[in-house]
């Protein structure tokens, strides 16, 4: 018998809308995973920080918990590195994935994020319920606790909390003249303001408990199935009205503390591009349960805990060569 662990979900779900602001404030930028990853292999140093720093935050959860990730949906080798490719193009395709798309481009009600989001949840829930509609315990039991490892990973989160509130306060301002911008750039600090918020969403993730990519396909399933897990719903109820809120009334002058420019999407065109990606990862997505955050957040985990980190190496390759692609 499955156990949803909705207080869970909903903490984490707080906890990711923090860091998600705090990339913007300091550094002007979405924090988008899918993008992390693309422009990590492409050489950007302020990606490569940022997939490092949910790597990092991986292995903390995992060396907390003394265990690697549980093991995910019955799927055989070549249909994992098929999600992983499907999510890789549909990504790239859509320029985002649920943390660029359904967390910050939600709450800044952007009609691309809306209906990217909308499309890749109908094609996930189509995917996962012809593929595993029938294959997941039923879930009968709602557990409102904390586990010792949850507790942990909350007070964790101070830490890269602090070192982002550091930033924030004593950073000399970027001018306001915007010409002179690039005069105050820092480029060290946008590095570790890079690697603090990952490391702080990383946790988060965890905490929430949806790296565990059964619960995604669970949730994907519906409440019309049995083993319907609504973690993922009680994550959004935590993330979700928390960053409408700071985006809406605590972005300031829309000027990144740390220098450079306000790289903010401002276009609201839906395009046929963004329709197919959008499905396409909805499809990679429902096939394995696993999206871009989890992923690495999980490499980390099983690095830190012994456990066999093949899987998860395997579908994060087919997701990188799924972005060269297109």
């Amino acid at each position: 018998m499955a156990t949803s662990r909705p207080l869970q979900s909903f903490l984490g779900g707080v906890g990711l809308s923090l860091p998600v602001h705090a990339l913007l404030l300091l550094n002007g930028n979405i924090f988008g995973v899918s993008g992390f990853l693309h422009r990590a292999v492409r050489g950007s140093r302020e990606a490569i920080a940022s997939a490092l720093g949910l790597v990092l935050g991986g292995m903390v959860a995992g060396w907390i918990e003394g265990a690697g990730p549980q093991p995910s949906v019955s799927l055989p080798f070549p249909y994992l590195i098929l999600s992983g490719f499907l999510v890789g193009v549909g990504t790239k395709m859509a320029n985002g994935c649920t943390s660029g798309h359904m967390i910050a481009g939600i709450s800044r009600f952007s009609l691309r994020s809306i209906t990217a989001t909308a499309t890749f949840f109908s094609t996930g829930v189509i995917t996962a319920r012809l593929l595993h509609g029938n294959s997941l315990q039923p879930v009968r039991f709602l557990d409102l606790s904390l586990d010792r490892t949850a507790k942990a990973l909350l007070a964790f989160q101070a830490v890269p909390f602090l070192i982002s509130a550091l930033l924030y306060i004593f950073a000399p301002p970027p001018p306001r003249d915007s010409a002179n911008k690039s005069q105050t750039t820092h480029p060290a600090l946008r590095l570790v303001a890079s690697l603090a918020t990952a490391f702080q969403f990383a946790l988060a993730l965890r905490v929430s408990d949806l790296t565990e990519p059964i619960r995604v396909v669970a949730f994907l399933l519906l409440p019309f199935n049995e083993a319907f897990d609504p973690s993922l719903a009680f994550l959004a109820l935590g993330a979700l009205p928390l960053a409408i809120i700071l985006y809406q009334l605590a972005r300031g002058p829309e000027q990144p503390r740390l220098g450079g420019p306000w790289s903010v999407p401002t276009g609201a065109r839906v395009d046929p591009r963004l329709l197919i990606g959008s499905a396409l990862f909805g499809i990679g997505w429902g096939l394995s349960g696993f999206c871009l955050g989890p992923g690495l957040v999980n490499l980390g985990r099983a690095v830190s805990a012994g456990s066999d980190p093949l899987p998860v190496l395997g579908w994060l390759a087919a997701v990188i060569i799924g972005g060269f692609v297109v």
